[in-house]
């Protein structure tokens, strides 16, 4: 059943990003590969399965951007029945002569994120990101009816400039969207001019609105920023704010109602979920945060997307309350997230990352490490760990003493990937 003469605004995402990969969401990395490796129906039939379609061309579930500029229009006064999240294989189903606009949500729509770097340096080839990126722009239902496109979402710096023009971009949304997001769309509903850029600044927790249906893996912020001030980070440019649990709630309680029973709870680092400062883990309040969505009725375990090891080394009682909330050693059940060793030199991690070190020294930083995986290793969490390779000024030494800290990481549980960098913060123009 489609919609004749199409939705107003539609939303959407690239093919890679409407999957929940078996529950597995970081198995979403396999979207860094190039296309070729796999066969492509075998890859987006085992690895990246769609998620589930409605009859009118809606998404199930979709990313959690996607879900925050939904909320946005809708309270911006935008009517539901104007406003589509839609699945990209069905966009014949949402586009007509009515649609206005279409907003696309984007991780890393040129392919040149560091996994996807890391990927295809080695391979060569093309991301599959890149390639359903464009799939989008080019579908028949886009190039027929020719919608105002606006795209937004973490990978949005990567188009400003020559790219966006070159792939017919009407407007990109760089930093936080739910403020600038409806003014904008409304311009692009009536045909009026558009920026080429918009950047959003910081949204106050008071702003941010709840959304309105599951994303995908059943994903909910729980807060935003970092201020541990790593030199080649976006995220570190933002200003930390955690998002209060009421707020929270009600998101895992959306989720709950569309079968995502297992919240994974999101933030840069969430064992400093309520900390006043960068370097502080405020135990009670984050340990109590998973107590209060372990209780939603529904739930069936609690995951968490991000930590950082100095948090985890510093407060080891946090890690293991959180273990004590899920039941971990009570089964098989583990925990696992992504975390960041970057580099086992102490003199990269005082000039670029010395933040990522506190409340430690960064001459500290490689044991500041192996104590952390040994408090994971103890309460029955799995880190995925990231090395970056090509920081700027590194050296043989630096090298041999990163390579030297994963020997040491041998007997710890844990998987290690390592990067090439790519420079989203103040090292941009310098490397």
């Amino acid at each position: 059943m489609s919609r004749r003469g199409g939705y107003k605004i539609v939303l959407t995402a690239d093919r890679t990003l409407m999957s929940e990969y078996h529950g597995g969401i970081f198995l979403g990395f396999s979207a860094c590969v190039p296309r070729g490796l796999i066969p492509d129906s075998l890859y987006f039939s085992v690895f990246c399965p769609p998620i589930k379609a409605g009859p009118d061309g809606s998404a199930e579930a979709a990313p959690y951007g996607t879900r925050k500029i939904e909320a946005a229009l809708l309270e911006y006064g935008f009517k539901r029945d104007e406003v589509i999240v839609a699945h990209p294989e069905y966009l014949h189903r949402v586009i007509g002569p009515e649609t206005r606009v279409l907003g696309i949500t984007e991780n890393d729509p040129l392919g040149i994120g560091p996994a996807t770097s890391t990927f295809t340096g080695l391979f060569g080839g093309e991301a599959y990101m890149a390639v359903k990126f464009r799939e989008l722009l080019n579908h028949p239902s886009v190039r027929r009816y020719r919608p105002r496109i606006i795209v937004g979402g973490p990978g949005a710096w990567q188009l400003v400039g020559e790219p966006q023009g070159s792939l017919g971009i009407d407007c990109v949304v760089v930093g936080e969207g739910e403020r600038v997001v409806g003014p904008l769309f409304e311009k692009a509903v009536q045909g009026e001019p558009l920026p080429s850029v918009v950047y959003g600044e910081p949204v106050p927790v008071e702003e941010i609105p709840i959304i309105r249906g599951a994303t995908i893996d059943g994903l909910v912020e729980i807060a935003r920023g970092c201020g541990r001030g790593c030199r080649f980070c976006e995220p570190t440019l933002q200003r930390y704010r955690a998002l209060p649990i009421p707020h929270i709630l009600k998101e895992v309680e959306v989720n709950v109602r569309h079968g995502r029973r297992n919240p994974l709870l999101h933030a840069e680092d969430v064992l400093r979920y309520g900390a006043k400062k960068p370097w502080e883990v405020d135990v009670e309040a984050v340990v109590n945060l998973f107590k209060a969505v372990k209780s939603v009725p529904g739930v069936d375990g609690v995951g968490l997307s991000h930590f950082a090891l100095a948090s985890v080394a510093s407060a080891p009682e946090a890690v293991e309350g959180i273990s004590k909330v899920e039941g971990i050693g009570e089964s098989d059940r583990f925990l696992s997230g992504q975390t960041g060793i970057e580099t086992g030199s102490p003199r990269l991690m005082r000039r670029l990352m010395a933040g990522t070190c506190l409340p430690f020294k960064p001459e500290d930083w490689p044991d500041v490490v192996e104590r952390a995986f040994g408090i994971l290793e103890e309460n029955g969490w799995i880190p995925v760990s990231t090395l970056i390779v090509g920081l700027p000024g590194e050296t043989e030494e630096d090298v041999c003493l990163t390579i030297d800290l994963v020997e040491r990481l041998r007997t710890y549980r844990s998987l290690i990937v390592p990067l090439f960098l790519v420079s989203m913060g103040g090292l941009k123009d310098k490397t």
